[in-house]
């Protein structure tokens, strides 16, 4: 039987003389971060304050191999320091992402925070009229709530005697190519089988996107609008055009 020994490395533990030492900056740092999260609810502050110790804790093993001593020179910039690295929203082990809407550092920068949604519509008296905009915020809320994926009854009717008479309005090739699209192909792909360019099909797409937006007489969006065209989609419609004209 052959026995295998592993040494263990000098970075994967953590020295007792070091974690000794440590033990007398960490009152210091565990009173500052109280004081910074104070306005935290009590998970979130502990949660805060163990991030808080980690950072310091961190920096302590990288000072301390550098030769320098904060514990006795500068225990109070390490427990400042260390609730600004919390603050920055930034992890010991990781990264916080700028582009997570969970993030904090994102939340920050980019000016939104994000709640979670009540079990129930209703509310307290006091969160209704206790505020300016307490009834408004509650009567947005349960108006997007009404929001769903279901069409209604009219305008599926409508879509299917529309887009039927729309995709036989178009020859045969781009009847298959719109359908080719249809099913989630992308413009490469559907190029490739159909022997275009990529920026054909966009411009065939898009073209046809105008095309159904001006049948309904709906605006246009602002990508589809003619760069200095200012009119509806109604107008541009020649069936619409007569009609205005006619009842002028």
């Amino acid at each position: 039987m052959t026995a295998l020994i592993v040494k263990p490395s000098p970075r994967a533990g953590v020295a007792p003389a070091a974690a000794a030492e440590f033990l007398d900056l960490l009152p210091h740092v565990r009173q500052h971060a109280a004081v910074v999260f104070r306005a935290l609810p009590a998970a979130e502050r502990e949660e805060a304050i163990a991030e808080a110790v980690a950072a310091a804790f961190v920096a302590f093993r990288r000072l301390r191999a550098r030769g320098l001593d904060p514990v006795r020179d500068f225990p109070s910039q390490m427990a400042i320091y260390a609730a600004l690295h919390v603050k920055d929203g930034r992890h010991v082990g990781g990264r916080a992402s700028s582009k997570d809407v969970l993030s904090v550092k994102a939340q920050r920068k980019h000016g939104f925070r994000v709640e979670s949604l009540p079990l129930a519509t209703r509310r307290p008296h006091e969160d209704l009229y206790g505020g300016l905009n307490g009834q408004r915020s509650l009567d947005a809320y349960e108006e997007r709530l009404r929001d769903n994926h279901r069409t209604p009854p009219p305008e599926a009717a409508a879509f299917r005697i529309d887009f039927p008479e729309f995709i036989g309005s178009l020859c045969g090739r781009d009847q298959r190519l719109a359908g080719f699209l249809s099913l989630g192909n992308s413009a490469r792909d559907a190029a490739a089988r159909f022997g275009l360019s990529p920026g054909r099909v966009t411009q065939l797409r898009q073209g046809w996107c105008r095309e159904w937006h001006v049948r309904n007489g709906d605006e246009l969006p602002r990508r589809l609008r003619p760069r200095g065209k200012t009119t509806s989609a109604r107008e541009d419609h020649p069936v619409a055009a007569r009609k205005s004209i006619a009842s002028a």
